[in-house]
């Protein structure tokens, strides 16, 4: 099929795209609106590999991700990030992968990356060339969505290097309108890096932006991007998503740090695509990747983002709505020492503007679980008191009783 896009050209050539495309649309049967009505869940290659990407990497990724408990808890993308492409575009201005880390081509791979039960992932760039220097899309638009549909793309990640001159809005549409063309529902997530405030134009156009840079895998890099995300919450929803950008849960930071690493993002109901060697983890990172319990706060299908509750000498308190009127607390302890901390639930209220919602513990009583510890706690009729460990996290799930 890939000897096919590179050989057949004009009119036939056309032809030959658009037949393709609608057969793997209709193969996938899923439509533009189904996607993401809770933030996708996947990996990608760029936080622990960078440029050192292969068909072999990709192909192992999927078989881990496939048999270690993470499909099963949720995760379905297979992402490419940048590096997986040719030098340069052929005689025709088709995109190429480099032929000697993809030498099967990106449409064998995505069969077998389906094979498994899983969906892959492709990146591009809104510029001449992407942040790693191969061919951006700008000026390819429609022939690169063509080509990802033909192949069986199922997830487009588009950067912002190398775009001098142009205006985000415009180019993020441009590519937006050109992969719905195709007739197959690839997911799109725009990595402009917040730079022209996505979240107030970007619905619509694809289901998920970036709103800061590029994370690290420092918990210092954690709570940055956390800090930036409290005024953003009346933003998000089904099927529209603010991404504070990919887990770094197993690269490095302690097994606390990774805890309320994850634990913030599932609270913002951020995409959860984990950035680490899916074949090579320690049980700690594991178990943390694939908690079940902490992933349905992030999946809840009410699909709003916490609030900041309060904030006082390094320890927050976070609330999050719930379907069913329920809600999640997180405790979050952003000092290294632990820190005891003490709640009276008679004398609080949470008044919620997004979900329309607001709980007066006084007057209704809620059943209290720890989640990471899977522990009862007893219920809000009586005050609550923790040590939270240093750049560590208590969460508890509220059930109305």
């Amino acid at each position: 099929m890939k000897r096919i896009l590179l050989t057949v050209n004009g009119p036939a050539r056309a032809g030959a795209l658009l037949l393709l495309c609608a057969a793997c649309a209709g193969a996938r049967g899923q439509t533009f609106d189904q996607l993401a009505l809770t933030p996708q869940m996947g990996w990608n290659s760029w936080n622990k590999f960078q440029g050192r990407v292969s068909e072999q990497l990709i192909r192992e990724t999927a078989d881990a991700m496939a048999t270690n408990g993470m499909k099963d808890a949720g995760y379905q993308y297979v992402n490419i990030d940048d590096v997986w492409q040719a030098t340069a575009r052929d005689a025709d201005g088709t995109i190429l992968a480099d032929p000697t880390r993809f030498s099967s081509g990106i449409k064998a791979l995505a069969d077998y990356v389906h094979s498994k039960g899983l969906k892959l992932g492709i990146y591009s760039d809104a510029g001449t060339r992407t942040c790693a220097g191969r061919p951006g899309s700008l000026g390819h638009e429609e022939q690169d969505a063509k080509t990802y549909a033909a192949w069986g793309v199922d997830y487009l990640k588009y950067d912002w290097c190398n775009t001098q001159g142009l205006q985000a809005p415009a180019a993020y549409k441009k590519m937006s309108d050109a992969l719905r063309a195709t007739g197959r529902p690839i997911l799109f997530s725009l990595c402009e890096w917040g730079g022209s405030r996505p979240w107030t134009w970007a619905k619509g156009v694809g289901q998920s932006w970036r709103t800061t840079g590029d994370i690290q895998a420092r918990f210092t890099s954690v709570l940055s991007i956390l800090d930036r995300q409290t005024n953003l919450r009346q933003y998000a929803g089904p099927g529209h998503w603010n991404d504070p950008d990919m887990l770094e849960v197993g690269n490095g930071m302690s097994v606390p740090e990774d805890r309320a690493h994850f634990t913030m993002w599932c609270m913002l109901a951020a995409p959860l695509i984990s950035g680490n060697d899916l074949r090579n983890m320690n049980p700690e990172t594991l178990k943390i990747l694939t908690d079940k319990d902490v992933i349905a706060l992030n999946q809840d299908p009410l699909g709003i983002q916490a609030l900041k509750y309060s904030a006082k000498e390094g320890v927050e308190v976070w609330f999050k709505p719930l379907t069913k009127d329920a809600w999640a607390m997180c405790v979050l302890n952003r000092n290294r020492d632990p820190q005891k901390f003490a709640f009276d639930w008679k004398s609080e209220k949470v008044a919620d503007d997004v979900a329309s919602r607001e709980t007066k513990f006084d007057t209704i009583i809620y059943r209290l679980r720890d989640l990471w510890q899977k522990q009862d706690l007893g219920t809000t009729k009586d005050p609550l008191s923790a040590d939270v460990q240093g750049h560590d996290v208590l969460l508890l799930r509220l059930d109305k009783i």
